[in-house]
C-alpha cells in the first residue's frame, strides 16, 4: 500500500505502439458528462483521450468514485514491440479536497494542541485526519488495482465480450 495518492508501472507488451493505442482507442470515449450521448455503452472500458504516443483515461463506472484513479500513460515502440510507462493518481479535485480536510485537520489540531490547550480535542482533530488519510488511500489502492486489472486484461486480449 502506497503512502501517497500515486502509483506507476511500467509494462512490456509484444504487441506494436499503433497496436497497443488501436485497442486502447477502440475501448476509449471523450466524455462530455453533460451530453447523453457520449456516456459510455457497450464495449467502452475507458473514458478519457488516447493521443499518437499517450493516453489519459479512467475506468468506466455506473456510480460516482471519488478514488478512482486518473491513469496517464505513454507507449515507446521496441524492436519487439511496445513499453508502457503507467501513472495512476487521483484526479485533482480529489486531491485537493484530501490535502484540504487533512490540512484543516492538522491545523485545528495545532491550535488545540498549543494555543487553546485542550488536548482531547487535539487528539480527536489528529485522529480524524489519520482516519481520512488511511480511509481516503484505502479506496485508491483499490481503485488501483481495479484499474490496473481492467487494463493488463486489454493489453493481453483477455477481455469477455
Amino acid at each position: 500500500m502506497n503512502l501517497l495518492p500515486h502509483d506507476s508501472e511500467t509494462l512490456v507488451s509484444a504487441l506494436s505502439k499503433e497496436e497497443v493505442l488501436g485497442h486502447l482507442n477502440r475501448v476509449t470515449r471523450e466524455v462530455n458528462y453533460l451530453d447523453q450521448r457520449t456516456q459510455a455503452k457497450g464495449h467502452i472500458i475507458f473514458n478519457g483521450i488516447v493521443g499518437k504516443s499517450d493516453f489519459r483515461i479512467s475506468k468506466v463506472l455506473n456510480r460516482a468514485d471519488t478514488f478512482l484513479p486518473l491513469i496517464m500513460g505513454k507507449v515507446e515502440a521496441t524492436a519487439r514491440g511496445s513499453i508502457i510507462f503507467i501513472n495512476y493518481s487521483l484526479f485533482p479535485g480529489a486531491l485537493f479536497f484530501l490535502a484540504f480536510w487533512s490540512i484543516v485537520l492538522l491545523a485545528f489540531t495545532a491550535l488545540y494542541t498549543f494555543l487553546i490547550p485542550n488536548y482531547w480535542y487535539a487528539a480527536i482533530c489528529l485522529i480524524l485526519a489519520l482516519v481520512n488519510y488511511v480511509v481516503a488511500m484505502y479506496f485508491f489502492n483499490r481503485q488501483v488495482k481495479s484499474s490496473r486489472k481492467v487494463f493488463h486484461q486489454l493489453i493481453n486480449f483477455q477481455l469477455k465480450d
